[in-house]
């Protein structure tokens, strides 16, 4: 049994043991939630809801003496609950967690190769068998991930997606606004480093059915100069390169940082964007990796503690002109179930809900 038997304590540890477990709920549970507690705390006036309705949004802020059953969005800019006033937080990675991102990744290298190297096969290409190709995929990328932790120099604290800039808003390569990325980045403070497949840095490139790029060589000149700072690292043919970037994201650089951390505090002096590092710069929605990467929570955790999305504005005459490059997390607060302490001392819930959107979460909160 629990300890205590009832009330508030108790309903604590019931909602943490269920976080363990399961990292959102769906609404016909928030339904059973809501009618529960209301049912149970009659004095509050809260309503119960038929299986039909949709429950109602709270949107101001609620008496501690009241409880709370309700549906809210969380500021997607603060992550602070109108109800509660609570901020939300951003539930890290822990370090088993990175260590097993790190290992999975080295053993996905090898199952992705498998995978393109059959397909290639299947199409009459010739390829080296593939027990072999992927073993070579998985040492590439083992010594990446040995080279990032014992290179000596600056960390590297953003870790750019290279294919996903360049090709972001043209539907081809463009290495000036890569370029513009990695010049914007520093003005930011940061030391970043360019994840690139080797076909995009060539001369003349497929790009897809019918189309084929050729770079020039001003933009060709680009590429030799992020590779003289030690900034671009071009991923060898055969092996996928979003393994390289996902991987960076969770290196230890244990010769370059000296042991020391490289994340960033809120509203930090330097004016530089808060959060982990090294952070990962891309809109890839990473749709090919939820599913086979690692477990739900800490692909989650991973996401929202990493990445960080981009946005350019358009150029007006010259593609190469500078232009305003906003930053913005994936995610300022976590899609998992998380508790926090209220100012008198009484946990309040937030359940992420599979059929809400992603700032919705059903509150819960007991009177104090």
């Amino acid at each position: 049994g629990y300890n205590p038997a009832s009330g508030p304590r108790l309903l604590d540890i019931l909602i943490s043991d269920m976080a363990e477990d399961v990292l959102d709920i769906p609404e016909e549970s928030a339904r059973v939630l809501r009618n529960g507690f209301a049912l149970g705390f009659k004095e509050s006036g809260l309503s119960t809801v038929s299986d039909t309705e949709n429950l109602t949004y709270t949107s101001t802020l609620v008496d501690d003496a009241i409880l709370v059953a309700d549906r809210v969005v969380v500021d997607h800019d603060t992550a602070i609950c109108p109800a509660t006033n609570l901020t939300l937080r951003l539930i890290v990675l822990e370090e088993e967690q990175r260590v097993h991102v790190h290992d999975t990744l080295l053993v996905m290298a090898s199952e992705k190769s498998k995978v393109y190297t059959a397909k290639l096969a299947s199409r009459g290409r010739t390829t080296h068998d593939n027990a072999v190709q992927a073993e070579q995929a998985t040492q590439i990328l083992t010594e990446f991930s040995q080279w990032l932790d014992t290179r000596e120099g600056k960390p590297y604290t953003a870790i750019v997606d290279g294919a996903n800039v360049a090709y972001f808003g043209w539907g081809k390569i463009n290495v000036y606004q890569l370029s513009l990325m990695v010049t914007a980045l520093e003005k930011h403070g940061e030391h970043p480093l360019v994840i690139m497949p080797q076909k995009y840095t060539r001369k003349k490139f497929y790009l897809r059915q019918g189309v084929t790029q050729f770079l020039s060589e001003t933009e060709r000149a680009l590429f030799d100069r992020l590779k003289e700072k030690g900034q671009l690292y071009i991923v060898e043919p055969m092996c996928h390169d979003d393994m390289y970037w996902m991987l960076a994201s969770v290196s230890n650089q244990t010769v370059s940082t000296n042991g020391e951390s490289m994340h960033v505090s809120k509203n930090n002096d330097e004016g530089r964007f808060p959060g982990l590092r090294p952070m990962v710069i891309s809109n890839d929605k990473m749709r090919d990796h939820k599913l086979d990467l690692l477990e739900e929570r800490s692909f989650r955790r991973w996401c929202c503690s990493h990445v960080v999305n981009y946005h350019f504005t358009e150029y007006i005459e010259d593609q190469r002109e500078e232009r305003n490059i906003t930053f913005h997390a994936a995610d300022i607060f976590s899609d998992e179930i998380q508790g926090n302490e209220c100012s008198g001392g009484v946990i309040a819930w937030h359940f992420p809900v599979r059929e809400w959107d992603a700032n919705e979460r059903f509150c819960l909160r007991l009177p104090q």
